[in-house]
């Protein structure tokens, strides 16, 4: 399956999405932080499918977290997730970086489904379902 680099400040729902998206197989790499994630990114050069990341984080937000990624590794694969209306207007400006905006609270059929859609080989049925 996948290689995901989770990025999410919130340690509960970090432990969800990653028990989540193990279920589907996926390796996740977690990191508590946007810079931390480009940290691991850069020491693995960049050998992941897919960065999914909150918005909303000390030190590096996922919006700044995207852009670099979008600059360093262009054929990653970008999802964000946010629990806050604002932030998701201001990730819909990266529509070109970013595969979508996953709004909190989700569940874990949605957090799945979101991945499965943005991960390099989605089938057609997948992206639109």
């Amino acid at each position: 399956m996948a290689r995901i680099l989770l990025t999410e400040d919130d340690e509960s729902v970090r432990a969800f999405v990653k028990r989540a998206l193990e279920l589907d197989g996926h390796e996740i790499i977690e990191a508590e932080d946007g810079g931390i994630a480009l940290e691991i990114l850069t020491a693995r050069q960049g050998n992941f499918d897919l960065l999914l990341s909150d918005i909303m984080m000390p030190v590096l937000d996922g919006i700044g977290l995207a852009l670099a990624v979008a600059r360093d590794f262009p054929n990653l694969a970008i999802l964000l997730m946010t629990g806050f209306a604002d932030q998701r207007e201001r990730a819909f400006g990266l529509d070109a970086l970013v595969s979508d905006v996953v709004s909190k609270p989700f569940t874990l059929a949605e957090i799945r489904t979101a991945v499965a859609r943005a991960l390099p080989g989605a089938s057609a049925e997948e992206k639109i379902a």
